[in-house]
Formats: structure tokens, C-alpha cells, sequence
């Protein structure tokens, strides 16, 4: 069996330092769902302190995920992620099916989710822009679909980055760096001027709120794993372009393991702030926490410019996602198991254009979706094919010339087997206690197996 994948010459060009892979990794992390996720979680928990404990969980999940993905890289330095592993694991149905899954709840969904969180903290200054104030609702419940100001807000602004994204990853990664830094720059302030200078309460860590969730809370612990993994999910994204890194075999762990302890302590250290800032029940199911937070700790004038700063850096997310998903139906479509239109490379602009506008249109219909059910739907399909990625690492060590990372062997098979069994059980939870967006995850998952079968006979035919 073949273990490495040679790069194709004169498609995809090495431009990537360790620099520009990280920013990727925590760009595509820090973003919808530390922003957006921690008020429904008071809502399902109640108490701010297992909340904290979710999230602290959800931290040591990401790392094992990415250790066990550098492992991967470093064997497999291609474009694709999941679906080059899955397929030299599992086979092409397999790595179709991950793939397949990805443009539509790893990465389309992921940027409607980002756009709309953007929408949100805009509706601070301009309340009609929340989701909140559609003006138009289709059907009810977690199958309805939403329309107003939030959803033209967010479908511009992926229109845009859909745009900026054709003409060159360098281009982009100098966009993307620049955008990072201010996330990055804004959080660093808001978090030290907040704890520092903010009018806040530890006394909030000792209180609770009243729980809107009917499941028992150990259930509603493991569900709220799926909150946390859309928010920790991008600990693989440099993955993704790893046939555009310089180095990979070098760049690649490196900027997997810098990307995800940079926001471990981010997100620890911004949940304690909301908290602080914020009593429970005030939080309780509110999208924008940040906004809410910034608006308690410093007043409506100066709340009002970290809400901005806030809403600049989701510009970051979305644009760290639009340019990493269509290299993963790149990948998919020269391998004859995706449109072959995604993997055409521009002659001029070196990127693949039908997959940036392919993924375009596809967010932004997506962002019509009820909110909680994307973010449940995102985070079951992430988990269900990163667990499958992970377990591929059993599969490919029976191989003399794999290469093993170091850090991996460290208590070997506990970070791969600790990623797979919290996976495993998040996910049967989340199909018994959050069955709509879960089974509409299968299904996705279904159809696409579907759509390999009717690809492969009419290539066969």
C-alpha cells in the first residue's frame, strides 16, 4: 500500500509558511461558536461552571483530534483532509461520503453560521439585523426557514469573501493574516480590559439560571459536546491545503498544535470573562454573548466598539472557511469522486473557482436555517467523520512505512482512543436527544452514499 501522495505538478503551488497555516487553524476555530454558543448553553446547563467544564473538555478533544491529524498530515501532505484519509482507510465510497459531508456541514453550513453570528453582532447597533427579527418565517420548529435583514447581511458578506477568494491563495493569506491579527488583537483586549477595567462579578461563577432543557443534565452535558466541537472544529484546517504548505512535513504538525493551544486558551479565558461579566440568566440563550458581555463590562459606548471589533473578526472565519473547503472538493474531484468542474484550476489565478462559487450558493441558502439546529447539525457530522479520520490511525500504524509522530506515541493508543470514545458517545446522545438535526445529518450522510453508487455506475457504464 501506498502511504504518501505525490503533489500534482502545475496545479496547487507551495505559498504557505507556518505563519499563514496557523492564522488558518485559528481563524477557522475562534469564531461562530465561542461567540455564539455559550448563552444556550447556560440555557441547557444552568450552571456557569459545567459549562466551563464542557468547554474544558471540548479543549483536551480538539488537542487529541489534532495530534492524531498531524500524524496523518505528515503521511498524507495533499489537499483534502478526511477525504484523502478516509479513502486510503476505508476505501472511495468512504472518502466520497466525508467529502461530500464537508462541503455541506463542514464548511457551507460553518459559513452561514459565521455570517449570521456576524449579522447578530451587528444587530447591537442595528436590532433588525438580528435572526431574532426576521421578517419572514416559512414552517415552524427546526425545519422552518428564516428570512430578513440577518440573512441578506450574511449572504453578502459570504458573497464577498466568495469573490476575493478567486484570485489567489496569497492574496488571501495576506487578507486572512491581517484579519487574524485584529481577532486575535481585539480578544487580547477585550479580555484584559475587561477583567481589568470591566464592571463585572465573580459572584456569577456561584449562580445559576433556569434550564430550558427537558433532558436530564448528564445528557444534556454530552449534547452540549456537540455546541463546544462546532466552536473547536478548524483544529484541522491546515489539513485542508496541506498541497499549498511549505514544508509540510515539518509545517504542518506545527501549525495544527500552535493553532489549537492558541485557542484553548482563548476560549477558556473569554468564557470566564462572559461569565463575568454576565449573570446566568441574563445569558441565557443570547447569541451575541460578546456584544452582551462587552455592553455589561464597559457601558453602551465602549460595548458598542468591541461589538464592531467583534463583528470584524467573524469576517475572519468566514474567510479562513471559503478558502479552505473548495481545496477538499479539489482534492475529491481529481480523484474522479466529485463534479469535475471543482477541479478545475483557474489558468491565471491558480485556484479553483467552481469550487469557491459551488460552496458560495450553497451558504448562502443555508443561511435561511434556524440557528441551534445548524449548529447541532454541524457538530454531529464533524464529529461522526473526524472520529472515523482519527480511528484511520489504527488502520495505518499496521504499516512498516508509516511514519509516527512523537507526540502521538506519548501513551499510545490513549489520545486516538480518548478522541473516538467521547466521539462515539456524543454522537448516539445527540441522535437520542437531538433527533431533527441529527438525523438530517445522517440523511445528508445517506444521500451522498447515494449520489457515489449513481457516480460510480454512470462512470462504469
Amino acid at each position: 500500500m501506498t502511504v504518501t501522495i505525490p503533489s500534482r505538478s502545475g496545479t496547487l503551488l507551495r505559498q504557505l509558511g507556518l505563519v499563514s497555516a496557523t492564522a488558518l487553524v485559528v481563524s477557522n476555530m475562534i469564531g461562530t461558536g465561542i461567540f455564539t454558543t455559550t448563552g444556550f448553553m447556560i440555557g441547557d446547563l444552568g450552571n456557569p461552571r459545567i459549562v466551563l467544564a464542557v468547554w474544558a473538555v471540548g479543549a483536551f478533544f480538539a488537542l487529541c483530534g489534532a495530534l492524531s491529524y498531524s500524524e496523518l498530515g505528515i503521511n498524507f501532505p495533499s489537499s483534502g483532509g478526511e477525504y484523502v484519509y478516509l479513502t486510503r482507510a476505508y476505501g472511495p465510497q468512504w472518502g466520497f461520503m466525508s467529502g461530500w459531508i464537508s462541503f455541506f456541514a463542514g464548511f457551507s453550513a460553518p459559513v452561514a453560521a459565521a455570517a449570521l453570528a456576524f449579522s447578530d453582532y451587528l444587530g447591537y447597533f442595528y436590532p433588525a439585523l438580528k435572526q431574532a427579527s426576521a421578517t419572514m418565517v416559512i414552517g415552524s420548529g427546526v425545519f422552518s426557514l428564516r428570512v430578513g435583514g440577518a440573512q441578506l447581511v450574511a449572504s453578502g458578506l459570504i458573497a464577498v469573501f466568495t469573490v476575493i477568494n478567486f484570485f489567489g491563495v496569497k492574496r488571501v493569506a495576506g487578507v486572512q493574516n491581517v484579519l487574524t491579527g485584529t481577532k486575535l488583537l481585539v480578544i487580547a483586549v477585550f479580555v484584559i480590559a475587561g477583567f481589568t477595567l470591566g464592571t463585572g462579578s465573580w459572584q456569577h461563577l456561584s449562580e445559576t439560571a433556569v434550564r430550558t432543557s427537558p433532558n436530564p443534565l448528564p445528557v444534556a452535558f454530552v449534547i452540549s459536546i456537540l455546541w463546544v466541537m462546532v466552536g473547536y472544529s478548524g483544529w484541522n484546517a491546515a489539513t485542508y491545503v496541506g498541497e499549498e504548505i511549505k514544508r509540510p512535513e515539518k509545517t504542518l504538525p506545527l501549525s495544527l498544535a500552535l493553532g489549537t493551544g492558541i485557542v484553548m486558551v482563548v476560549y477558556l479565558s473569554l468564557n470566564l470573562l462572559f461569565i463575568y461579566a454576565t449573570p446566568p440568566e441574563q445569558m441565557k440563550n443570547e447569541v451575541a454573548v460578546g456584544s452582551l458581555a462587552a455592553l455589561n463590562l464597559f457601558g453602551a459606548q465602549v460595548g458598542g466598539i468591541f461589538a464592531a471589533l467583534m463583528a470584524i473578526s467573524l469576517m475572519s472565519t468566514v474567510n479562513a472557511m471559503v478558502t479552505i473547503g473548495p481545496r477538499v472538493y479539489y482534492a475529491m474531484a481529481h480523484n474522479g469522486a466529485f463534479f469535475r468542474a471543482a477541479g478545475e484550476v483557474h489558468p491565471r489565478w491558480r485556484t479553483p473557482v467552481n469550487s469557491i462559487l459551488m460552496q458560495g450558493v450553497c451558504s448562502i441558502v443555508m443561511t435561511l436555517t434556524p440557528f441551534p439546529s445548524l449548529i447541532v447539525y454541524i457538530g454531529f457530522s464533524l464529529t461522526f467523520f473526524t472520529v472515523m479520520a482519527v480511528g484511520s490511525v489504527f488502520v495505518f500504524r499496521r504499516h512498516a512505512a508509516w511514519q509516527r509522530l512523537k507526540a502521538l506515541n506519548f501513551l499510545y493508543p490513549l489520545i486516538p482512543g480518548a478522541y473516538i470514545l467521547i466521539g462515539i458517545a456524543t454522537i448516539i446522545w445527540g441522535v437520542i436527544w437531538a433527533p431533527a438535526p441529527s438525523i438530517a445529518a445522517l440523511a445528508t450522510i445517506a444521500v451522498g452514499a447515494g449520489v457515489y453508487r449513481w457516480t460510480a455506475a454512470a462512470h462504469h457504464s
